[in-house]
């Protein structure tokens, strides 16, 4: 089977060099081959492609995997399978599924929810703000670091992994009992690890002509 990756950005980069069973041929977008066939598609790139990627997926059947954040989704029914999944980081996405069931657990509780990022990232990530929600606090409450003397010296951040990396911090208090739980993601092998991961899971499960959150697959143990 092809994985098709659409993209031309770092980590459309990184997939095209993820290591998959023997089963797959992983391609870029521009040397799919002229003869269309069942595919699974895996969007990384800006939107700019996106028309084109889903009229090749309706007309193959192919599966697509939409890795971008705020692109222009189809909303009609599909005639093929679509996996939105924003963060592919699986053992991430097993906490998030955690905070998303419990979270509301501790609403009584002093909760702070940090976030560092490279420099380069601008916006308040969605895990981040996903985290926000779960936990009850409005999006202005999150903290994000950017400083590269504070990621070194508050977060612990390698000096080799500034210029990527990905570490939420949640601190939840409540009197004399204080509970921390903090993320840690250093350079690209765990977004190429957990898209691989969810190749094999449609390949095993082979999902049905509609949309999917990557969440569903989470709590319906694919992963």
């Amino acid at each position: 089977m092809y994985v098709i990756i659409v993209g031309v950005g770092k980590l459309a980069t990184e997939l095209l060099a993820m290591q998959l069973e023997p089963q797959y041929t992983v391609v870029p977008w521009e040397n799919r081959r002229l003869t269309a066939e069942k595919s699974i598609v895996i969007h990384a790139g800006s939107g700019r492609q996106l028309p084109e990627v889903i009229d090749f997926c309706r007309t193959t059947g192919s599966v697509l995997v939409e890795l971008s954040t705020g692109t222009a989704l189809p909303e009609e029914s599909l005639t093929f399978p679509l996996i939105h999944c924003p963060n592919v980081n699986i053992l991430m996405l097993k906490f998030m599924s955690m905070l998303q069931t419990s979270g509301h657990l501790f609403n009584t509780s002093h909760i702070t929810l940090a976030e560092s990022h490279q420099m380069t990232k601008t916006s308040l990530p969605g895990t981040a703000a996903a985290m926000g929600t779960y936990l009850g606090l409005p999006l202005d409450a999150i903290r994000s670091v950017r400083d590269p003397q504070i990621q070194e010296s508050e977060f612990g951040v390698p000096q080799q992994h500034l210029a990527r990396h990905a570490i939420h911090r949640i601190e939840i208090a409540d009197g004399a009992c204080q509970l921390r739980f903090e993320s840690r993601v250093f350079g690209s092998s765990p977004y190429a690890d957990g898209t691989a991961r969810i190749i094999d899971a449609i390949s095993n499960h082979q999902p049905e002509n509609r949309r999917y959150e990557i969440m569903e697959l989470v709590n319906a143990g694919w992963l």
